[in-house]
């Protein structure tokens, strides 16, 4: 069984909750960050966070920080990049640090339909997750070439791969991510 490096992508500048850092606002007293690492840890090999800003904060969780190494903010295909040269195992698998209810089996899902395809990504319904996703360490000349491109948008990027989405149809509600301090105050 190929081995398994968990990033939370915890790189963005929180611009629709205000320009503050989503992953270390609280939820249930604790940072939204330390729900996503919580609920990932036990399905993977490593745990590595990519974070641009507090990286002090972020290392406190006890876990390699590691920032974008494309400047200004450029986004979670950044963030899987920096975490992609960083990951010490074959296949790495992103969340979102604003995800606190992501699924328990999210990587043994994934990992049993990857096959022999580059990327497997959850969807619910016909909406696919793309930063729920497992990704084969060995496309990271690919995604290099894509980004040195200009290119940012992850669909885009996915769209040249060989991909599987799959159906978590059981477990809608645990990709409820929260972008907002009203969606962070009803949670």
């Amino acid at each position: 069984m190929e081995r398994v490096t968990g990033i939370v992508l915890a790189g963005g500048q929180g611009r629709r909750m205000g320009g503050v850092d989503k992953g270390l606002q609280p939820l249930r007293g604790k940072p939204l960050v330390a729900w996503a690492i919580e609920r990932l840890a036990p399905q993977v090999d490593e745990v590595l966070v990519n974070a641009n800003q507090n990286l002090d904060a972020y290392a406190g969780f006890g876990y390699r920080v590691i920032p974008d190494s494309h400047g200004g903010f450029a986004g979670p295909l950044a963030g899987l990049h920096a975490g992609l040269r960083a990951a010490a195992h074959p296949l790495a698998v992103t969340v979102p640090c604003d995800s606190p209810f992501l699924p328990l089996d999210l990587v043994m899902r994934l990992k049993t339909s990857l096959a022999r395809n580059d990327l497997a990504v959850a969807k619910t319904g016909a909406q696919p997750h793309p930063v729920f996703a497992l990704v084969r360490r060995s496309v990271l000349p690919h995604l290099e070439s894509f980004l040195a491109a200009g290119g940012r948008k992850i669909d885009a990027w996915y769209a040249t791969l060989a991909v599987i989405e799959v159906s978590f149809d059981d477990q809608p509600d645990a990709f409820r991510n929260i972008n907002t301090l009203e969606e962070l105050k009803n949670a």
